[in-house]
């Protein structure tokens, strides 16, 4: 996925209040969900669409990944998930979880399919008007696939007793996040998410519920 998004406005030092867990969610059996997309790469840069193709962080991105150790310390893990794909395993890795993490294939990116390593003007001079939410990746996955693979994740997880953190994508996050809701896929639309950023979901009374979106992990 690519990485020009909107950015949260929350400030980095407050970022150690995303592991607080509420008297709320000590209630729940699965008590928070901590999706932590990649850091950046060359083309999140260039803006090329990634999906299975397997490129490594730059250097920044590793340098901002290593920023999520101390904050994940302060937090218990369940279980940890990650993508298979080299970045984010890195990221995982670099934030100091990568002893526990589990690799489950659920987790990869969108398969691109033809759009593959093209950029949005690209892809929209060959399909004008095209929305990858509503129309998915001719060669590669339609919403409906993707939905269900995030399907699996979230069954899976929700039987986990205490706090979870996975390690994906932007475009499968997105889904994720509106599954989560019991939302389409097509709803992933509204959930912009870029690189080196961790979104925490939870619930409200009973709820599923988003509790922090796309949070900047570099520190200042």
């Amino acid at each position: 996925m690519t990485s020009k998004t909107l950015r949260n406005d929350t400030p980095p030092s407050e970022l150690s209040s995303l592991v607080r867990a509420t008297d709320e969610e000590t209630q729940v059996l699965l008590r928070r969900a901590f999706l932590i997309r990649h850091g950046e790469t060359e083309w999140s840069l260039s803006g090329q669409h990634t999906g299975t193709t397997d490129i490594p962080l730059t250097e920044n991105g590793r340098n901002v990944a290593r920023q999520l150790e101390p904050l994940l310390k302060r937090a218990t893990f369940s279980l940890v998930l990650t993508s298979p794909l080299r970045r984010a395993r890195e990221t995982c890795e670099l934030g100091g979880l990568g002893a526990q993490a589990e690799v489950d294939a659920n987790l990869i990116e969108w398969n691109y399919g033809e759009y593959e390593g093209l950029t949005r003007k690209q892809i929209d001079a060959r399909a004008p008007g095209w929305m990858l939410f509503n129309d998915g990746c001719p060669g590669g996955e339609s919403p409906s696939q993707v939905g269900a693979r995030v399907d699996q994740i979230v069954a899976r997880i929700r039987s986990v007793e205490g706090d979870v953190a996975l390690f994906a994508h932007g475009h499968v996050f997105r889904v994720f996040a509106a599954r989560w809701l019991g939302l389409p896929p097509a709803a992933g639309s509204h959930f912009l998410l870029d690189t080196a950023t961790v979104s925490v979901l939870s619930h409200y009374r009973g709820i599923p519920a988003v509790k922090r979106w796309n949070a900047p992990l570099a520190l200042p």
